[in-house]
Formats: C-alpha cells, structure tokens, sequence
C-alpha cells in the first residue's frame, strides 16, 4: 500500500512576506533532492504560484474541478520543467473563486489528501478566512512565513489565534454559548486579549467537561514551522524569546523555528525577469537557506526541534556574510532593524 503524502501547508498573517516565492522553490529543491512533490496553489481568488514556477496561467485547475460536476482533482496535475515536480493550479480558468463554500470545500479536501505525491505544498492566501484555516488544518505542522518585522510577525501570531479558535469552534459543535464565546474572542486583537487560549478552555472545561477534553487534545496536536523572509542579520532572531513566550502564555502553543532566509537581490531579478529562481541562482544566499530548510523537512517534519531557536541562531551566524553588497543596499533603501519594536 502507498504511503501517505506529507502535506505541507504554507500560510502567513499578511500578504507581501514571501509565501508563494518559498513554497514554489521549496517544492523545487523537494524535487531536485529526488522526492515525489507537488506544488498546489490554494491562494484561490489570488492565485500566482504558477509565476514562480516558470508556467503560464492557461490550465484549467481546483477552480474549475469545484465547478465541474464531473472529473477528479488528480487528472489537473500540470507537468512543469523539473523532473519530479508537477503543480496543480488555483483558479486555473474559473476566476472568482475566493469565496468557495462549505459544499465545495468538503468535496475538495478529501481529494487533496489522496494526491499522489511524496509532498504536497498548499500555497495558502494569506490572513484567516475560515477556508484558508481549514486548509491549514490539513496538516498539524505547517509552515508559518513572515519577515523579521513588528507588524508581520504580530499577524502570524494573530493567524495562529484565529487558526485555535478555529480548531476549537469546530470542537464544539452545536453549544451555541460557547461559540458565541469564540465569536467575541476572534474578534480581539493579540495584544488586547485578556485572557489566553489556556483561559478560555478553562472556561469551556466550567460549562461543558466533555468538549473541554476534546478541545484539549485537538489542541495539542499542532506544532506549526516558523520561517523568516528577508532576513538581514542574525539580530532579527533575537526577539524569538519573545515570541516563545507570546505562544506559550497566549496560545498554550509550541513551535519550531524553521528557517531563515537572508534578503537577496537575486530573488528580485528572477521576479522581475519571471524565471524560477532555484534553477537560475542556486549559489546564492536565498536559494542555499531553502535548500537547508527542504534538507530539514525531509530530515525532522514528523519530530519536535529542542532550541530549534538556539539552532537556528547558530547557523544564521554561520551564514552570515556582512560584506553582501546587496543586503548593505537593502538596509540602506529600507532604513529596517530586525526585531520586535
């Protein structure tokens, strides 16, 4: 019997921090190491990962399979240039498709998970409309991107709220006290909550013991990735202590941190030329950091880190090169300092 796919959600609090760009060329390296992957463009109503990829936007994809009463999701699968790697498009030729519904949403996800594939990457939209939570869920270890800024790591923190208050509600299922409960927390911002998530189970456990334990153990199940974009120097992963501590006292959550990939001015020339970047600029900074993260999801997907912090510290210094040209130029154009501020 085949083995399960490994499904890869990659999500983030914001747009503009580097999403579709790391999960094409993740992909990429997942295939280039020999795995079986596939790359899906969940992004619907937005759908851009096929630029990344070197394809045109001409195939019909999960757009119109949600539209066809007819057809599996499986024969959509587009062969792209590299060996191993086969994408499946988003809104393909059915715009519009942002909003899909429950219906559609329950005939789709099934199907995503019988994919054939070694790895499945779901390029999700960014923020936290139910549907791009409940894709997230496809998976108890997903990846989160941001750059080493307040406000984007704030979003990814506030996604991850969004994301366990989701979990919960659907833990629930018909007590109306408790999702009118949720209701209100979803609506708080991350740094006015009052109570954290651990709280607010506390609270659910009082009126009813048994959704309590469920919440519970659906809870515990996630570990979500962190990845930093845009990366200038090692002193943007000083505040992960803060981070940690926000996840452990707000969200009863733990993480690992994933990866770290430097900004690179050669990502902006294959954007602007519209050519894969991996296969066009494997030596340099970004395309090294990727591959060292796809090395990290074959090697340690399914287990914990210990100090995935500390670790990654330790090979951002490593890597660190503060004679870059182009990472000098960006400090300068941008006027930015990594951390929480």
């Amino acid at each position: 019997m085949a083995l399960k796919p490994i499904i890869i959600p990659v999500a983030s609090g914001k747009g503009g921090v580097g999403k579709s760009f790391l999960t094409a060329n993740l992909a990429m390296s997942l295939a280039a190491m020999g795995h079986r992957t596939l790359a899906v463009d969940l992004d619907l109503g937005g759908a851009n990962l096929h630029g990344f990829l070197g394809l045109p936007n001409r195939y019909p994809g999960i757009g119109d399979f949600l539209k066809a009463k007819r057809g599996e999701l499986a024969d959509l699968r587009v062969p792209t240039p590299f060996e191993n790697l086969e994408f499946l498009p988003g809104d393909g030729k059915t715009p519009f498709m942002a909003n899909i519904s429950y219906t559609q949403k329950r005939k789709l996800i099934p199907r995503l998970r019988r994919l054939p594939a070694e790895y499945i990457l779901l390029d999700l939209g960014a923020g936290t409309t139910f549907n791009t939570l409940d894709f997230f869920n496809l998976s108890p270890l997903g990846i989160l991107v941001t750059v080493p800024e307040h406000h984007a790591v704030m979003n990814m923190l506030a996604f991850l709220k969004n994301f366990l208050l989701r979990v919960i509600e659907r833990s629930v299922g018909r007590n109306h006290a408790i999702r009118n409960m949720l209701r209100d927390a979803m609506k708080q911002p991350l740094e006015d909550q009052t109570s954290s998530i651990s709280q607010l189970v506390a609270v659910i456990s009082k009126e009813d013991p048994e959704a309590g334990k469920k919440i519970t153990a659906a809870c515990r199940r996630y570990r979500p990735r962190m990845v930093f974009n845009e990366g200038e120097h090692p002193d943007d992963l000083n505040f992960s202590a803060q981070i940690t501590q926000s996840l452990r006292q707000i969200l009863s959550l733990e993480a690992d941190y994933f990866g770290f990939v430097f900004f690179d001015s050669a990502v902006r020339k294959a954007v602007r030329s519209q050519t894969p970047f991996l296969p066009n600029f494997p030596q340099s900074p970004a395309a090294l950091a990727i591959g060292r993260i796809a090395e990290r999801i074959v090697k340690y997907w399914q287990t914990p880190i210990p100090d995935s912090a500390a670790l990654l510290m330790d090979r951002v210094r490593k890597d660190f090169a503060p004679t870059s040209k182009s990472r000098k130029k960006k400090q300068v154009s941008t006027g930015r300092s990594g951390g929480l501020r």
